[in-house]
């Protein structure tokens, strides 16, 4: 279908405003130019502000869109490509996806808490034990690999310290080399905890105070948030080209003497 003017002066809009196209932005754009307009206006905030860079900007994206709670691929092929594009190295990509990985350990941080409650209610636990030698040595290492300790780790490690000593390791790998700064490592933190699909505060609250405790400033950490807050749209993206192939398949159905049902 051809674009009428204002179809074509919006697409030429979000070109320039975003430096990105795809079909799913064509279909939306052939249903509902409006809507895409309002999008490009709410989603752009972040890069008019600019208080990230825009290789950590797409990092941020890439986090929102790649981690176990939302899965996105489209975005995450979408944003890969954009961060390749501004000198972000195939490294660092994986050391974000490396992080993104670390969010299946809040089934602990949720679920320990509530079987520690259990346990005190039915009188099978009357408090928490002093930490042996070996708990000690797996706190020090988690401690020194990721620079904080919080305590709603405690009652994992009192309860299942060799998990807890596994966990250690897992997220420690991309800590221990890459490039990217502390700072940004946490910002990826932030993104999938804050974001809708996840939304763990503990976590979130955590990851703010380290990332302050690295140097970012609120501003910073509020457009992380402003990144994530976006990620609604993909209700749209994913459906939108589902709905304009359908919608032309009843058509040429109808045109071809079809019911159209």
């Amino acid at each position: 279908m051809t674009l009428n003017a204002r179809q074509e002066e919006i697409k030429a809009r979000f070109i320039e405003v975003r430096g990105t196209w795809s079909p799913s932005w064509e279909s939306i754009l052939r249903l509902d130019p409006e809507f895409l307009l309002a999008y490009l206006d709410f989603s752009a905030v972040p890069w008019r502000q600019n208080h990230l860079t825009p290789q950590v900007k797409e990092l941020i994206y890439i986090a929102v869109d790649a981690n176990a709670t939302h899965m996105y691929l489209p975005g995450v092929r979408q944003h890969v490509r954009a961060a390749l594009d501004v000198g972000v190295t195939p490294a660092q990509i994986m050391e974000v996806l490396e992080l993104c990985a670390t969010l299946g350990i809040h089934a602990m941080n949720i679920g320990v808490p509530v079987l520690v409650q259990v346990l005190q209610e039915k009188g099978l636990r009357t408090g928490p034990a002093p930490l042996t030698e070996r708990q000690e040595q797996i706190k020090a290492e988690f401690t020194g690999n990721r620079g904080y300790w919080n305590p709603f780790w405690d009652d994992i490690l009192e309860l299942d310290p060799e998990l807890f000593a596994a966990y250690t390791e897992f997220s420690s790998v991309p800590w221990r080399g890459g490039s990217l700064e502390p700072k940004v490592k946490e910002l990826v933190y932030i993104a999938f905890d804050t974001a809708a699909t996840h939304l763990y505060t503990l976590g979130l609250k955590a990851h703010i105070e380290n990332a302050l405790g690295y140097g970012a400033t609120a501003e910073e950490i509020l457009e992380v948030m402003e990144i994530a807050s976006v990620l609604g749209i993909h209700a749209v993206t994913a459906a939108a080209p589902i709905l304009d192939e359908v919608v032309d398949e009843v058509r040429a159905a109808g045109q071809n003497g079809g019911s159209g049902r």
